[in-house]
Parts: structure tokens; C-alpha cells; sequence
């Protein structure tokens, strides 16, 4: 089963809406900090530490920030945004599940890579995280993701979120227009 773009673009906007109004905005990029401080303080729980008064806090002063939000989703990680990053993964497992999984070859090398750069799974691997990193340090420096700015700003209407939308898509359209010049 194929899902129709329009119809998962509007699931996917109520969905952000719905979280908007009934939780919190949606944000996924902190929650690798979150990971990377939960696999850190499981080595030195120093890192993270709760105070008299029941607050958390950190020696790392990003953890620390926001008068120990970030110490304490590490703390306890079963938050509903880091809940929310894990059952997106899912989700996406599960969503190729449904529609029948992968072929052997697109698990090895989707077939629009295989055309524009070739078969090697070395290049394809060091590509992938480049481009990760790249994303992931972005994400950070800008103080959120594109689910965070882009989806959550917009649905909750602020300007901030309408500018990096158009943003995005002017660097991402041409961007893929080069790297991908050639169809499967």
C-alpha cells in the first residue's frame, strides 16, 4: 500500500497540529542530546545529578541549561519527547513493514544513489554520515530541527517558522536537483 503525498501531508500537518494543541511542539533534534547524555551519565553519573530541593543538574553546562530541564529528561529519559523520537523510528519500520519491506537491493543501495554515484557502500556510508553530522550540528547551532522550527513554528503561525520553511526548500530543491541529475 502507497500512502497519496496529499493525504499523508495533511495527516502529517494535523498530527503536528494535534501535538501543538494537546501537548507541546514537536522537536526531535535535542533528543540526540538527550541520548548522548543518557549513554554518558550510564558512564559517570557524575554528569548528572539531582539537588536537595529535587531539581536536576549537570557539569555539563548545556545539560544544565534551562534550569536543568535537559539533566533531567537524561535523568528520565521515559519523557514524552524522547518516547516520541523512539515511536517515530518505529513507525518508520513498521510503515515499510506494511507496504512490504525493502528488496535485497534497496536495503544494499537504493537505486537512485546506484545511478548518480556508483555502487560503492563506502562512499554511500561516508556520504551518510557527512551529511548527518551536517544536519545534526545545524539543527543544534540554530537551537532546533526542521520538525521544530519549520512544522511546529508554522502550525503554531510564527514568522520564524515560515522563513526557514522557504529556507530550507531553497537550498534543498537545487540542491538535490544537482546531486541527482539522473533517474533509476
Amino acid at each position: 500500500m502507497v500512502l497519496n503525498w496529499k493525504v499523508g501531508g495533511v495527516l502529517l500537518g494535523l498530527t503536528f497540529f494535534l501535538a501543538v494543541l494537546l501537548v507541546k511542539p514537536i522537536g526531535v533534534s535535542t533528543q540526540f542530546v538527550i541520548f548522548d547524555g543518557i549513554l554518558w551519565d550510564a558512564i559517570d553519573q557524575t554528569v548528572v545529578t539531582q539537588t536537595d530541593d529535587g531539581a536536576y543538574t549537570s557539569t555539563n553546562a548545556y545539560l544544565a541549561k534551562s534550569g536543568g530541564k535537559y539533566a533531567k529528561s537524561v535523568a528520565n529519559p521515559l519523557n514524552y519527547s524522547f518516547v516520541f523520537v523512539i515511536a517515530m523510528m518505529l513507525g518508520g519500520f513498521l510503515s515499510a513493514m506494511a507496504r512490504g519491506g525493502l528488496s535485497r537491493q534497496e536495503k544494499k543501495m537504493p537505486a537512485l544513489w546506484r545511478v548518480n554515484f556508483g555502487d560503492s557502500q563506502g562512499t554511500r556510508f561516508l556520504a551518510t554520515f557527512v551529511g548527518g553530522f551536517v544536519v545534526l550540528y545545524g539543527a543544534r547551532l540554530a537551537g532546533g530541527c526542521t520538525s521544530g522550527h519549520m512544522m511546529s513554528g508554522m502550525v503554531q503561525t510564527a514568522l520564524s517558522g515560515y522563513i526557514f520553511a522557504a529556507g530550507a526548500f531553497l537550498a534543498a530543491i537545487p540542491t538535490a536537483m544537482f546531486l541527482f541529475r539522473q533517474e533509476p
